[in-house]
């Protein structure tokens, strides 16, 4: 009885601590906050700016703070991970509507808001790998470009307002 109380305890406790039980659920609820995504990707972006700001200077001191290096990479590096998954659970996966090419503009509504979403995943990515700003202005570049084709003239500040 002991032995089997542990092993659902230990199932229970690894389950809960999965990857999967914090995205967004793929069953189809109908409770969506796009907007909200959305600014969530820009303050992971503005947290890896401030990381790769706080990198190059800890490693241009005199003495090099190593413990203080190591948690702001590991932010840097938490965060780009932050919006890939945003970006690839979220809206790739549920959000972004396929359409076929005898679509016309849907299709070509679709190709943008894939492609913009993609080279946000792939600059998240190098900006993983190092600590050149530039990918921090092609991630907002792209998030924008996003935006204007996701949201277009429907665009919702988060408190309501109309943009």
């Amino acid at each position: 009885m002991k032995k089997s109380f542990l092993i659902l305890t230990f199932l229970l406790v690894s389950f809960g601590f999965s990857k999967a039980t914090f995205a967004h659920c793929e069953v189809p609820c109908g409770i969506y906050h796009d907007e909200l995504r959305v600014e969530m990707i820009k303050e992971h972006i503005q947290t890896i700016e401030k990381a790769m700001n706080q990198i190059t200077e800890l490693q241009s001191a005199e003495t090099i703070n190593y413990n203080q290096l190591v948690r702001w990479i590991n932010t840097k590096e938490h965060h780009a991970n932050l919006i890939q998954e945003v970006a690839e659970q979220y809206f790739l996966t549920q959000r972004v509507k396929f359409a076929e090419p005898s679509e016309g503009e849907k299709y070509e509504k679709y190709i943008t808001q894939l492609t913009t979403m993609h080279q946000l995943i792939v600059y998240a990515m190098k900006a993983k790998q190092t600590t050149d700003l530039e990918n921090v202005e092609k991630m907002r570049a792209s998030l924008s470009a996003f935006e204007d084709s996701y949201f277009g003239e429907h665009r919702h500040s988060l408190d309501g307002e109309h943009k």
